[in-house]
């Protein structure tokens, strides 16, 4: 699901200060590492992280060849926390000297404001699209009742990492947050996610040409990188849109393949099967009907909500908590 697909050039996990405002601890963990404190990040860290990292001798060295290589912070594009699988994660976009893409500073905390987490990775780009201006045939509603929550979305890389992708370059991640967490209770475990189990349904009328299921859901912490789609159901909503619906849960599809299903139609349950990091919905249209063998699409929706709006036809947003229309 919802890690960026992009170069991951550094990665360890160390604890840091425990502060209430993730946005500052994200600020000052970004600071130690730009500013080269390595005393600072080295005492900080949990004793099996510096089993793994081996010494802060080694430690300085990996820090040392990342700037080497892309050289020095230039300006800050973006900052953002958002929370995930337990974590409050920073996020800090910004234009480096020596790299032509912007690199994305990465920092996950936990509960106790201890560091997860640490990345810095190069920004992918949005791929190039025939079809921005296309307009869904399909009158496509929302695959779901009840308040959802667009975890990627949207036609830039900072709101969507699928854009990268040309066959999923408006696809959308949806979960339930509820208190700004998308679970409650112990995060390891798949029933406390809010999303769990709830009910899919289809986008539009169409012919299912494609359903599987039967593949187990990924425990927290593991993903299905050979069958990345889990079990899911592909439908053809005619005039050339096919949508993608993935991550179901093991055992819950409701649909067959051959099978009509008129638009609401539950189809499947909300799971974490396939190359997920935590319970959601994947949802996309292409031109073909096989993976990655056709054009994304843009995906028009309505009548629905967004943030308490009223919105008779559009593109749902990262970051927008959205349900169908009464």
């Amino acid at each position: 699901m919802k890690l960026p697909i992009a170069t991951t050039l550094f990665a360890l996990a160390i604890a840091a200060p425990a502060q209430a405002d993730p946005l500052a601890n994200g600020r000052q963990t970004a600071a130690q590492f730009l500013a080269g404190d390595i005393a600072t990040f080295w005492a900080s860290a949990t004793p099996e992280m510096q089993q793994a990292l081996g010494s802060a001798e080694r430690f300085a060295a990996i820090r040392t060849g990342l700037l080497a290589e892309f050289g020095k912070e230039e300006a800050v594009l973006s900052e953002r926390i958002e929370p995930q699988a337990g974590l409050q994660v920073y996020t800090r976009l910004a234009r480096w000297s020596g790299s032509a893409a912007p690199l994305a500073l990465i920092a996950a905390f936990d509960p106790a404001g201890r560091i997860a987490g640490f990345f810095l990775q190069v920004q992918p780009v949005a791929a190039e699209s025939p079809h921005l201006d296309y307009q869904t045939r399909a009158a496509l509603r929302l695959p779901f009742d009840g308040e959802w929550y667009v975890y990627w979305g949207g036609r830039e890389i900072a709101d969507n990492y699928h854009a990268a992708n040309g066959g999923q370059r408006f696809a959308l991640d949806l979960l339930i947050q509820q208190d700004g967490q998308s679970h409650a209770g112990q995060p390891a475990t798949l029933a406390s996610y809010f999303c769990w189990g709830q009910p899919i349904l289809a986008p539009a009328d169409g012919l299912v040409l494609r359903a599987v299921d039967g593949l187990a859901d990924q425990p927290i912490g593991a993903r299905d990188t050979r069958r990345p789609l889990g079990n899911h159901v592909v439908i053809d909503f005619g005039h050339g849109e096919y949508g993608f619906l993935a991550h179901l849960q093991q055992g819950s599809l409701r649909v067959a393949e051959g099978a009509r299903v008129g638009a609401g139609q539950e189809i499947g349950r909300c799971g974490n099967s396939g190359n997920s990091s935590e319970p959601h919905l994947h949802f996309h249209m292409q031109t073909g009907p096989k993976l990655g063998e056709g054009d994304g699409l843009p995906m028009q929706f309505g009548p629905y909500r967004a943030n308490g709006m009223a919105v008779a036809r559009g593109e749902p947003r990262r970051g927008e908590t959205i349900q169908p229309a009464e």
